[in-house]
């Protein structure tokens, strides 16, 4: 996608031009979305107040970024418990139940407290920048979205510190587990769920009328960034989802509280039917997880290989048709429950069906890289590493769709390589990615870059080293969410946590790194890296309180 910035920054023949940006922003405060704010202070608020009142999409990007990044944090700690009682066989450290709590926990916060706010944190801060649009269009929905989120994961956290103790049955929560037999904190468990799904609709609304209504003159839907692109569909998926969840969650909660019978089967209801309900949110919703990671590396690939994203048409394409059918794919979670065999045979067909998209994605990746003019900084390492890892995660995921295979693989350990794989060296991988790319332009200056690549390593070597011994406990037939193992599954064990552990205090590097960023370093020019396109690299670094007052122009 051109821009109408000259290559020389020639800052007098450019609307959008560092130099002019300043005063454009005050001339035209009126222009500015947030308007109700703009005639107090022209620059940006200070103090407390700013955060808690702040409808400006970078300062909300911000607070969705940390969000996300305590949350990553305190669910990294619960994996750091399970992993503690997983190092040796036997009953070491935590009571059964706590540990299940822990699995739970752990389960719900890095889902829709650290990977899905960091998509969004990332949204708010790029999609208007990179559209050519003064904000986000619905400022103040954006602020409630956001600050419902720590009230939510307040409660759950709480809800641990209850009597019965917090949620134990698994962050799929399926019935009876947490019908029947579930603690009494239940209640608290659903609020927060609720909670978190009123948000991400809110943030996906808030996304889609942005793209649909602000984009600058001249962007077509087909000179959008992929960025933008993936995320529109995620908003889409969003929308059609988060319902169903509150539909699963709000069932549970009568079952449990006020005798209904909607999974009991002594009522006339079925437990097989929560988890069809539950899979038809739960599918979508690990594409709306890696669907953002796909645009960000879409991104940062072509950046850094000097060349145009191979095959954009069919990027968008390939997207879409992902996002339709992972509506088609929601039972291959339950090829175990007894389902007729047609239904079986459908699932596995989809299943497979759904991994053309996504290999032709990996194949544009492998392709805009082909013969370019590679280099590697920390942005592009991170997302290399992402479409190798990613790609491992695919296999094993198409493994687990053959339903004679899943047979074996079920409830295994062998399923737990696979989802993390996607998630933490896809998702996760992505987001550490996209921080790398956009924190000049966030910050103003440049990171370490001898840390960064510290990071890095030792992430991208302990995370291997964390799941990827997991495939052979699965296939060994190892139990997932089981505290205690038979004795042949110890020295794989041993490996397994001290990988833990090393990601883990690998995270910290990353804090370190940013906290550091943020207090100082070598200055960002606004275009810190070379080959860089897009509207984001037409402003200043950092990026000023309020950007594009008066739009660009895009030829």
């Amino acid at each position: 996608m051109k821009t109408s910035k000259p290559e020389s920054m020639n800052s007098e023949s450019v609307k959008s031009a560092p130099a002019a940006d300043a005063e454009l922003g005050r001339a035209n405060s009126a222009i500015a979305i947030d308007e109700h704010d703009d005639h107090e202070h022209h620059e940006a608020p200070s103090g407390i107040a700013r955060w808690i009142y702040s409808t400006n999409h970078k300062d909300i990007g911000t607070l969705y970024l940390w969000f996300s990044f305590i949350m990553f944090l305190t669910g990294g700690a619960m994996a750091m418990i399970i992993r503690a009682e997983l190092f040796q066989p036997g009953l070491q450290l935590v009571e059964p139940q706590f540990f299940n709590q822990m699995t739970t926990v752990h389960g719900l916060i890095m889902v829709f407290g650290a990977v899905m706010p960091a998509f969004t944190g990332l949204a708010n801060w790029m999609i208007p920048m990179m559209i050519g649009a003064p904000d986000m269009a619905l400022p103040r929905m954006n602020n409630l979205s956001f600050w419902i989120l720590p009230f939510a994961f307040l409660i759950l956290i709480a809800s641990l510190f209850t009597e019965g103790g917090g949620p134990d049955f698994g962050w799929t929560f399926y019935a009876p587990l947490s019908t029947t037999y579930g603690p009494d904190s239940t209640a608290l468990f659903v609020f927060s769920v609720h909670i978190m799904g009123i948000s991400s609709i809110m943030g996906a609304i808030n996304v889609i009328v942005t793209i649909v209504n602000m984009r600058a003159p001249g962007m077509t839907w087909f000179k959008m960034p992929m960025f933008v692109w993936t995320w529109l569909i995620t908003a889409f998926l969003l929308i059609a989802v988060m319902p169903v969840l509150a539909g699963a969650v709000t069932m549970v909660l009568t079952d449990k509280y006020f005798g209904t019978s909607f999974f009991d089967a002594a009522g006339g209801g079925d437990p097989v039917m929560f988890q069809h309900i539950f899979w038809f949110f739960g599918h979508p919703e690990v594409y709306i997880m890696i669907l953002p990671s796909f645009g960000i590396v879409s991104a940062i690939i072509p950046a850094f290989s000097g060349k145009k994203l191979f095959g954009y048409h069919s990027m968008v394409y390939a997207t879409c048709s992902i996002a339709l059918l992972s509506f088609l794919v929601w039972a291959h979670h339950m090829f175990t429950t007894g389902m007729p065999v047609f239904a079986e045979l459908f699932f596995m067909y989809c299943t497979m069906l759904i991994a053309v998209p996504t290999g032709v994605k990996v194949f544009n990746w492998v392709a805009t890289m082909w013969r370019g003019a590679m280099t590697f900084e920390t942005p592009m390492l991170f997302a290399i590493a992402f479409i190798i890892l990613f790609t491992i995660g695919g296999f094993s995921g198409l493994m687990l769709a053959i339903v004679p295979a899943d047979f074996q693989y079920h409830d295994t350990y062998f399923v737990v390589a696979h989802f993390h794989y996607v998630l933490v060296s896809g998702a996760v991988f992505s987001i550490m990615a996209a921080a790398y790319y956009w924190l000049p332009k966030w910050t103003g200056h440049m990171y370490d870059h001898k840390l960064s690549l510290w990071h890095f390593w030792c992430s991208v070597i302990s995370v291997n080293v964390l799941f990827f011994p997991m495939h052979f406990l699965g296939l060994a037939g190892m139990p997932r969410r089981i505290p205690d193992y038979a004795i042949q599954f110890a020295d794989i064990n041993q490996i397994v946590s001290i990988g833990g552990f090393a990601f883990g205090l690998s995270q910290l590097i990353f804090l370190w790194l940013v906290i550091k960023c943020i207090r100082g370093g070598e200055k960002a020019e606004a275009k810190p890296w070379d080959r860089a396109e897009g509207l984001e690299w037409t402003v200043p670094s950092p990026a000023p309180h309020h950007t594009f007052s008066t739009p660009p122009k895009v030829d």
